[in-house]
């Protein structure tokens, strides 16, 4: 059959030239520092290996994949100069950027695509890993700028999973023949994007410099970039206000400080950059301990929580309360399923049909803040009204990281990101494939339901929207009734920012990648 042009590189030749954003009516100023801040410390810079929220924050800018997206999640070109979809959507070719070099000078070729995408990725990340596994037949280079990727049959989402968290294209020589995890460089990241690496002061700052050979002409336009580390949400907030941060990223300050915050001279606030994310915050459920096993006691747990107070008193009004696996900013939702309202009495009487005799539950607090220490608090007491003990344990972020990739927890916090379609962002958490120790962010709870790993399956390659919603609603009905993890709020979270600092935000993931094309007034 013909084939269907995805993008071509004439068509992108302006927007290339004008770093894929909009909004550029004054020319970038070159030079400047931008201090930003990342909360908590991120454990790794490797974003092949660590999907943690803070090292997306900051390794996003160090490392590129072959797309990047548009809040309207529309494609546009990164590695990727230009892409095309033939042979029934079955293969994707890829032309990639000429002359690309990485961090360490070596040059950038197709080698080093299809080492990621056919080899690290898939050893390593628990969302690249389902889609390689379930989609791809294999992974060619055709040349040194052609990749060539062939599914096993039509899988539409595939494109989302080329944004810079799901694929980071690593360099072939530094990781081919080594133990990933063990490998020394993970400490100095290599990538080819547009800062590097300068200095990494454990529990000061992170220390980002202007990439002087990146393959876009002319950016970034800033110097460098100092990624703070300051402990506690209060000193963040002091450091804005005396001018010592120009950045408070989402989720850096207590969520009740922001409309202060905005008040400030040259004082910008947006929503903006979490369209590819659309972050879901839920409990996490270890169905291997005990009771916890139990659907009862889970549907007992999610009437005892007041959902209503999380949204409106510990994070202020930001966000929605969901109805189950699928954010209700994404596609594919359905809120014909079975809700879960706050309601005390019924909670105490399932949670006594469930046979749990007051054993002590212990719930991995998330080290991301006092928002988060209040809500765990605010857990605890509404368990506690319906008989349930709860103790909460508290940990470093290396320590919740270990402790959730062993699955050593009975409950804790977590917030996972959609990514642009349930196939690529959602899936991941739920179906028994993705069982696998090494990483927080997979279904590490044990949850496992063939009918629904089956609707998952036929709804990532259904053929038509129609086919996929179908299903994708089904397989929400059956989550909602089985409650595999608690959840609890569709997140907005605000970014605060100089209003000088210009162009941070043009992306479906904001800061994430944001520094290529921003500047300081």
């Amino acid at each position: 059959m013909p084939s269907l042009r995805i993008a071509t590189a004439a068509a992108f030749v302006s927007l290339l030239a004008l770093g894929s954003s909009a909004g550029w009516a004054q020319a970038p100023k070159r030079g400047g520092t931008v201090h930003a801040i990342v909360t908590p410390e991120p454990p790794m810079l490797m974003q092949g290996l660590s999907q943690t929220g803070p090292t997306n924050m900051v390794a996003g800018n160090i490392y590129e994949s072959l797309l990047r997206f548009d809040e309207k999640l529309n494609p546009q070109p990164s590695l990727a100069r230009s892409w095309e979809v033939t042979d029934g959507a079955k293969v994707y070719t890829f032309k990639l950027q000429p002359n690309v070099k990485w961090h360490d000078g070596k040059p950038f070729s197709a080698e080093d695509v299809v080492f990621t995408l056919d080899k690290f990725l898939r050893e390593v990340h628990p969302r690249w890993r389902p889609i390689a596994n379930a989609q791809v037949e294999k992974i060619e280079q055709l040349d040194a700028e052609t990749v060539r990727i062939t599914l096993k049959q039509p899988f539409g989402p595939l494109l989302f999973a080329m944004e810079v968290a799901s694929a980071p294209i690593v360099p072939k020589h530094v990781y081919e023949g080594t133990d990933y995890k063990a490998n020394p460089m993970n400490n100095t990241p290599i990538g080819t994007g547009p800062f590097k690496l300068k200095e990494w002061k454990r529990g000061s700052y992170i220390h980002l410099v202007r990439n002087e050979d990146y393959w876009i002409k002319d950016k970034p336009a800033l110097d460098e970039v100092f990624w703070q580390i300051i402990p506690d949400a209060a000193s963040r907030a002091v450091a804005y206000e005396t001018g010592k941060v120009d950045v408070l990223t989402g989720g850096s300050v207590d969520i009740f400080d922001v409309p202060r915050l905005a008040q400030l001279p040259n004082t910008c606030v947006t929503t903006k950059g979490w369209e590819m994310f659309a972050p879901h915050a839920w409990i996490t459920v270890n169905h291997r301990n005990g009771i916890l096993g139990n659907k009862q006691f889970r549907q007992g747990l999610m009437h005892a929580i007041d959902r209503e107070f999380g949204k409106d008193v510990v994070w202020n009004g930001y966000g929605k309360i969901p109805t189950g696996p699928i954010s209700s900013k994404t596609k594919f939702y359905s809120d014909d399923v079975k809700k879960y309202d706050y309601d005390v009495k019924k909670a105490r009487d399932l949670i006594k049909q469930s046979g749990y005799k007051g054993e002590t539950i212990k719930f991995l607090a998330l080290p991301y803040g006092e928002t988060w220490t209040r809500w765990a608090e605010a857990v605890k007491q509404n368990f506690a009204e319906v008989g349930v003990n709860l103790e909460i344990v508290t940990t470093d972020v290396p320590g919740w990281v270990q402790k959730t990739s062993d699955w050593d927890f009975d409950l804790t916090f977590n917030f996972l990101y959609q990514l642009g379609d349930p196939a690529i962002g959602v899936s991941r958490s739920y179906v028994s494939s993705n069982i696998a120790k090494g990483n927080p962010f997979g279904n590490v709870g044990g949850y496992s339901n063939p009918e629904a790993d089956k609707f998952f399956a036929d709804a990532a390659v259904a053929a038509t929207e129609a086919e996929r919603q179908t299903l994708y609603t089904k397989v929400q009905q059956i989550l909602a009734e089985d409650l595999p993890v608690l959840w609890l709020l569709e997140m907005d979270f605000p970014t605060i920012h100089r209003c000088n600092v210009k162009n941070l935000v043009t992306t479906a993931i904001g800061v994430n990648d944001g520094f290529r094309d921003a500047w300081k007034e």
